[in-house]
């Protein structure tokens, strides 16, 4: 017999919940290699920003904070720490910081 208990609505909510979820699942886990080193900042810029779904599913000021974050992160990878105006260590807390606002959003 078939579930009737899902109905279409909730079945394409959750999908739509679960694929923003997924792809900041990515951010996130992008984010650690980056803060273990393991990654540039271009590889967390480029996956950041290729997260359109997670994007699209919050308000725009959360993708304009995001790209600015991005932006001087890749910055700032151009310059050593002392002669950056961007501390790499505080723009990956606000990394973190936005990652966290960002799920209570979607979830």
């Amino acid at each position: 017999m078939h579930d009737t208990t899902a109905t279409p609505t909730a079945t394409a909510t959750a999908t739509a919940t679960a694929e923003p979820l997924q792809q900041l699942a990515l951010i996130e886990s992008a984010l650690a290699r980056f803060r273990d080193q393991a990654c540039p900042a271009s590889t967390l810029a480029d996956t950041a920003r290729a997260q359109t779904a997670l994007l699209a599913a919050l308000p725009p000021r959360y993708g304009e904070v995001l790209l600015g974050l991005l932006d001087r992160l890749e910055s700032s990878a151009l310059f050593s720490e002392e002669s950056c105006s961007f501390s790499q260590k505080d723009l990956v807390a606000n990394l973190e910081m936005w990652v966290g606002k960002a799920r209570g959003v979607v979830e």
